[in-house]
């Protein structure tokens, strides 16, 4: 169904640890699970407007591409600043069996929500069955 990979994701936190900063923008936390013949997936992405968000899939790669601003000027003084700002990018490795050209978005409350149809043929089905009575011969 869905291929994630981040081989450096482990290597990230532990340079984030010891150095007590960010080497590349924070994950989008993400969900996924199949329901009703489709692949659902919700990805958090708040304080960022629709228009700030670009979708993609060229073969079987979906990318999320987002910019959230920062919400101050630059020549203000940052008294905290523990939100994540800049350009925040995920790719997902779709498998065969997803439709990833009929698949939609919405965005709704910070968090974008992609369906993916399964499909038709990783839908399971039921296979008839034929034969089964075994045949005489009758001796005449």
């Amino acid at each position: 169904m869905l291929m994630r990979t981040d081989p450096f994701r482990d290597l990230d936190r532990l340079t984030e640890a010891m150095l007590g900063t960010r080497s590349r923008p924070a994950a989008m936390p993400m969900d996924a699970y199949r329901e009703d013949g489709h692949f659902v997936i919700h990805i958090d992405l708040p304080g960022m407007s629709a228009e700030a968000i670009d979708l993609t899939v060229e073969q079987n790669v979906l990318t999320v591409h987002a910019e959230r601003k920062a919400p101050a000027a630059e020549s203000a003084e940052r008294v905290l600043a523990e939100r994540s700002h800049g350009v925040f990018s995920r790719q997902l490795f779709l498998g065969d069996t997803l439709d990833s050209d009929h698949l939609t978005a919405d965005y709704e409350a910070g968090v974008l929500t992609v369906r993916i149809p399964v499909a038709e043929k990783a839908k399971p089905r039921r296979v008839e069955i034929t034969g089964g009575e075994s045949r005489k011969e009758i001796a005449g």
